[in-house]
C-alpha cells in the first residue's frame, strides 16, 4: 500500500495528489509516468509523475475523474499498487527557442518537462490551452519558469479566446521557434503537429493511450509511428508529432471507448 500524504482539488474533478513512494522519487525523470491501481480489482491507469520530493520520498501525480477507477483514486486514502518510473524519459537539451504547449490536464505532464528544459539553458515560453479559466492548471508552477507564458481559452475567460494554435501561430510567422512539444488531448497536438510541419519545426508529443500492463505486453497502447507500430508505454509516450499516425490513434481510442460505453450500459 501506498499512503496518498495529501490531496488538493486544483480544478473541477481534477485532482493533484502527493504520494509516499520512496524508490519512485529517488528514480524518476522529466517525462516518466507511473501505472495506477487505487484499490484490489480496479483498472490500472497511467499517470505521469508530476514531481517528485526526495528527502519526503514522495512523488506527485494529476488527473481528473472521468470513471470509477479515477473516482476511487480521488476518495482514496491510501494506493494499493503503483508501478513505475516507466517509459522513456524526455530527451532534454539546449534547443535554444522552445515552445511547449499544453492543454487541459495535459499541462500536467508538461511541468515537469518544461522545469528540466529551462534548466538546461532553453529559452522558454509556454502555451497553456483550457476550456475556461476555472479549468486552467498549474499557471502558477509554469510561470516562474518561462520567459513568456501565452494563455488561450475556448470562452475567453483568460488570456485570447479561441485555439492554442492562435497563439502558437505568430511565434512560427516571426521564426522564433526552434523545438515545440505539445501534450494534451489528441486533436490538438494532431492541430499542433500539422501547423509546425509546414514550418519545418521539430515538434514531439506525448502519447497517452489505454495501457494495462506497462511493459509491452498487452499491446493495448500500441500505435503507428512512421508507419511501424510502436508501443507507448516502452517506446514512448513520446514520439516526433510529424510521424504520429494521429488518424489511427484516434480510431482505437474511439473503439475502446465505446466498449468502455457499452460496459457501462449493461452494468446500469
Amino acid at each position: 500500500m501506498y499512503e496518498i500524504i495529501s490531496k488538493r482539488l486544483i480544478a473541477p474533478a481534477v485532482w493533484r495528489h502527493t504520494i509516499k513512494a520512496p524508490e519512485i522519487a529517488r528514480k524518476r525523470q522529466a517525462g516518466n509516468f507511473v501505472i495506477v491501481r487505487p484499490i484490489t480489482g480496479s483498472e490500472r491507469i497511467p499517470l505521469t509523475i508530476v514531481s517528485s520530493d526526495t528527502q519526503a520520498e514522495t512523488i506527485d501525480i494529476i488527473f481528473q475523474v472521468v470513471g470509477a477507477t479515477t473516482m476511487d483514486l480521488a476518495e482514496a486514502k491510501s494506493i494499493q499498487d503503483i508501478v513505475g518510473p516507466l517509459g522513456h524519459p524526455t530527451h532534454i537539451e539546449n534547443y535554444g527557442r522552445v515552445v511547449v504547449v499544453g492543454g487541459g490536464v495535459g499541462i500536467a505532464p508538461l511541468l515537469p518537462i518544461a522545469q528540466a528544459l529551462k534548466q538546461a539553458g532553453s529559452r522558454l515560453t509556454a502555451i497553456l490551452g483550457a476550456r475556461s479559466k476555472d479549468f486552467l492548471i498549474l499557471e502558477d508552477d509554469l510561470a516562474p519558469i518561462s520567459d513568456e507564458l501565452l494563455i488561450a481559452t475556448d470562452d475567453g475567460s483568460q488570456g485570447q479566446k479561441g485555439l492554442v494554435t492562435n497563439a502558437l501561430k505568430p511565434l512560427l510567422d516571426k521564426k522564433a521557434v526552434d523545438f515545440v512539444l505539445a501534450i494534451g488531448p489528441v486533436v490538438m497536438m494532431k492541430a499542433v503537429s500539422e501547423l509546425t510541419r509546414s514550418y519545418g519545426v521539430k515538434t514531439m508529443v506525448s502519447l497517452n493511450p489505454l495501457m494495462i500492463d506497462g511493459t509491452g505486453m498487452c499491446g493495448v497502447c500500441r500505435c503507428k509511428i512512421d508507419g511501424q507500430t510502436k508501443f507507448a508505454c516502452v517506446d514512448g509516450p513520446e514520439f516526433d508529432g510529424h510521424q504520429v499516425d494521429f488518424d489511427n490513434l484516434t480510431r482505437r481510442l474511439s473503439m475502446y471507448h465505446a466498449e468502455e460505453k457499452k460496459r457501462k450500459e449493461i452494468r446500469s
